[in-house]
């Protein structure tokens, strides 16, 4: 299965925008991706709310999907690769170390979150390398809450970016892509997650919202 993707210039770098909701920089070989709350499903169950269950295989499934496509040699979370101390439930935990096992070669590191250091960190077996924001790479600062960072272009997540598109009396409201002058944000890539809508205060910024299969520019700085 295929995603349409849209290479962009971000502060003179190419970057690759996935419908699949995260981003892939084709010179450092590395996958961006924000907000997995991986088990969130798990946690609501735990807590009583009757949710559907198979959110995380969704998620995990789009991940195998993006590795097909682009072949990362590293994999960058940008915080709240789980959502919850009942993340760890072995459903969960299951699914996800069957998938580690086919991407063995992968190098995984996580920017932690907030949701991150409530819930956890993950056993060894998984090979997550856990580091601090911001995490400098290349001309990236990788971060999961926005800032700016000296001397190079923020890339986060944390704001789960959604964007309000109206026709007539038709109202949609999709993941985006937005990106200002100095810090980007990526959509929450995680199946069972909601979003902050992008409203005026990005007037000036490049928002590439994600219309199913496809990655559309919206609006232009």
């Amino acid at each position: 299965m295929s995603a349409e993707t849209l290479t962009i210039d971000v502060s003179g770098r190419m970057l690759t925008l996935s419908a699949w909701r995260a981003a892939f920089d084709p010179v450092l070989k590395s996958l961006f991706v924000a907000d997995v709350h991986l088990g969130k499903d798990a946690v609501f169950r735990a807590r009583g709310v009757p949710v559907p269950v198979g959110s995380t295989l969704e998620t995990l499934g789009r991940l195998d999907n993006l590795i097909a496509e682009h072949r990362p040699e590293s994999i960058f979370f940008l915080g709240d690769l789980l959502h919850a101390r009942e993340s760890h439930a072995e459903e969960m935990l299951t699914a996800l170390r069957d998938w580690r096992l086919r991407h063995s070669g992968v190098r995984l590191v996580l920017v932690e979150g907030n949701h991150d250091k409530h819930a956890g960190a993950l056993a060894d077996e998984f090979g997550v390398e856990t580091v601090s924001e911001p995490y400098r790479l290349g001309p990236w600062a990788l971060c999961h809450h926005a800032q700016t960072v000296e001397g190079a272009y923020v890339l986060a997540g944390h704001e789960h970016p959604v964007i309000r598109l109206a026709t007539g009396f038709d109202r949609v409201r999709l993941p985006c892509f937005r990106f200002g002058a100095r810090v980007g944000m990526l959509p929450a890539f995680g199946a069972f997650t909601g979003g902050f809508e992008v409203r005026a205060d990005a007037a000036d910024d490049e928002v590439y919202a994600v219309a199913g299969e496809r990655v559309v520019r919206v609006r232009n700085r």
